[in-house]
């Protein structure tokens, strides 16, 4: 599980061709080193599995402590992966918005997030307000019934709260620091975003699918 908190801008080192799916290497400044193998990590919000890590020599990135050394690490992703995210998009030196798994005892600062991409959706217009941005989001009608006004939704992994929600969109407003240290920020209308709408509203839909098919059943 995961907040939707990002904890660092990665980028996209390189990636390898398998047999099915791709290997994925990602710079970070994250201590690649600490990672144990099999941790989960969240890339642009979708949970993928550590599977290699590797020092990167005398390599400077951009971050909020300047002159912090760069690691990389490795997630392989599956063919499904790639058809239902927008990791197979990423070109080499793109932003990834990572983040680690939760553990116990942590603060919940966004909100629970699975890691689990629901869909894809796209960026259908940036609105300045203010030192603010309003980003507008379409997505499938399909995932908007499990979206409502002023609740959570993750986009490229980001816990963020949506409003003006109507069949196949939904805005959010986006503050100066989530622009400047998250995908958002390089993100243009067109853009694809990965969608993971709130768990909890996947559940209510099922149990009312569930209620309204039995009830039909019955009747019939």
């Amino acid at each position: 599980m995961f907040t939707g908190i990002i904890e660092d801008l990665g980028q996209l080192a390189r990636r390898e061709h398998l047999q099915e799916g791709q290997r994925l290497w990602v710079r970070t400044v994250l201590p690649v080193a600490e990672f144990p193998m099999g941790a989960s990590i969240a890339l642009n919000g979708a949970c993928m599995t550590v599977v290699a890590v590797a020092a990167v020599a005398d390599t400077q990135v951009a971050a909020a402590d300047a002159g912090a050394t760069a690691g990389e690490f490795a997630v392989d992703v599956s063919a499904e992966s790639l058809r239902r995210t927008t990791l197979g998009d990423l070109g080499e030196g793109d932003a990834i918005n990572l983040e680690r798994s939760m553990q116990l005892g942590d603060r919940v600062g966004g909100h629970m997030v699975s890691g689990h991409i629901d869909g894809t959706g796209q960026v259908a217009a940036i609105v300045p307000e203010g030192e603010s941005s309003i980003f507008t989001f379409a997505v499938d009608p399909a995932l908007m019934t499990m979206v409502v006004e002023k609740g959570s939704v993750a986009v490229d992994g980001i816990s963020l709260t949506c409003f003006n929600c109507r069949e196949d969109r939904f805005d959010v407003a986006i503050i100066p620091h989530t622009f400047a240290v998250t995908t958002l920020g390089v993100r243009k209308p067109g853009s694809s975003v990965n969608i993971e709408v709130d768990v909890m509203g996947k559940y209510v839909a099922k149990l009312v699918d569930a209620a309204i098919t039995a009830r039909l059943a019955v009747r019939s």
